[in-house]
């Protein structure tokens, strides 16, 4: 056995070598590609690219290596290229250890620098102001809906998003304290929803405490008696507090939807694997928004999400956010937006973006 042992290791052995070589083979040119881009000033993150890059090496995989591995290993490949054609500082809803710092991390990788802010605002004005060149802000979960605050900031910001990111979450009840002794539950609106029902069952008598994020109420919980706290096991970690509970949000397949925020737009991936984000405002009159609808229709491109927030300008007065399938500079998106302008006061692209799945 030891012979047979030492004889695969010793190819083992050779294989990473050649990994190793191939690897850095591959990070000069890299190199090479931020030499240009920063002589005619390009974009250093191209998400299509990046789109592109993963089915490639996806379509290549004969296995055994899963694909969510392989996936992992190439997000770490293209992190340190990256950090190679540019150091990068992502923006992202702080503390450590948030949803949103993971869907960052996954993103991104290990070798860019990351700032976390206090609250989504500071994520978008870090943006704009270049103090990040990225922000990754969550966008909507498919048990609570869309995460109003994001939505909100997006009337104002000239930013667009670049790239998306669908998280699958699961939360865990964390606290240093046994379940009958837990008087108040901190944690970030959303999260307390998407537990709602657990949380009525097993803690009917705590106060349920909103806080600006998981981590931060996992911070609470760890200096407070009687104090709990909803989100990442890797919080708990990261703050000492232990699990109390694990996978307590009310739907199996919780997943939440990040977008990337950017100054400059992402060409076409091509292919049908686009999405593009739009803000409409309507009307005050019968049929408006059946209207609205029907540039979308007369060419076949697919309407994935239509949700209406108060536009906050007078009363009752609302706007409307649509994700549509296909890219701004498509004829058919372009055709159909120009349609739009002409029956709506407001039309405006918040991004189109390659389209991804649960990760």
């Amino acid at each position: 056995m030891k012979k047979e042992l030492s004889a695969i290791r010793t190819k083992i052995d050779a294989l990473d070598e050649r990994v190793v070589q191939l690897l850095n083979a591959r990070l000069k040119l890299a190199q090479r590609i931020g030499e240009v881009k920063r002589h005619a000033r390009g974009r250093i993150y191209v998400a299509e690219r990046e789109a592109d890059v993963l089915r490639r090496v996806a379509a290549a995989n004969d296995g055994p290596l899963k694909p969510a591995a392989l996936q992992a290993i190439y997000r770490e490949i293209m992190s340190a290229a990256l950090a190679l054609e540019k150091p990068l500082v992502i923006a992202y809803l702080g503390p450590e250890a948030t949803n949103t710092h993971a869907a960052a991390l996954k993103k991104f990788g290990a070798s860019v620098e990351y700032r976390a802010m206090p609250s989504l605002a500071d994520v978008f004005t870090a943006v704009e102001k270049g103090e990040a060149d990225y922000g990754v802000v969550p966008i909507e979960n498919s048990t609570e809906g869309s995460v109003r605050d994001s939505l909100d900031l997006f009337v104002e910001t000239p930013l667009k998003i670049v790239a998306e990111l669908q998280l699958e979450i699961e939360h865990t009840l964390l606290s240093n304290e046994p379940l009958a002794k837990i008087r108040r539950v901190y944690s970030k609106d959303q999260a307390l929803a998407q537990c709602r029902r657990w949380l009525q069952r097993n803690l009917p008598h705590a106060q349920l405490v909103d806080v600006d994020s998981t981590a931060l109420g996992v911070q609470r919980a760890a200096k407070e008696k009687g104090a709990a706290a909803v989100g990442p096991r890797l919080a708990g970690e990261r703050y000492g507090v232990a699990a109390a509970a694990m996978r307590i949000q009310d739907q199996k397949n919780n997943t939440s939807r990040f977008g990337i925020l950017g100054r400059e737009p992402s060409g076409p991936a091509g292919r049908g694997h686009d999405k593009t984000s739009l803000l409409v405002s309507l009307h005050h009159e019968p049929g408006a928004l059946l209207k609205a609808l029907q540039p979308f229709d007369r060419r076949k491109l697919n309407l994935t999400r239509i949700e209406s927030r108060p536009s906050r300008l007078r009363p009752w007065d609302y706007i409307f956010f649509l994700d549509v399938s296909g890219h701004y500079e498509e004829p058919a998106m372009q055709a159909a937006l120009k349609d739009l302008r002409r029956q709506c006061p407001l039309v405006k692209w918040l991004g189109s973006y390659p389209a991804t799945k649960s990760v």
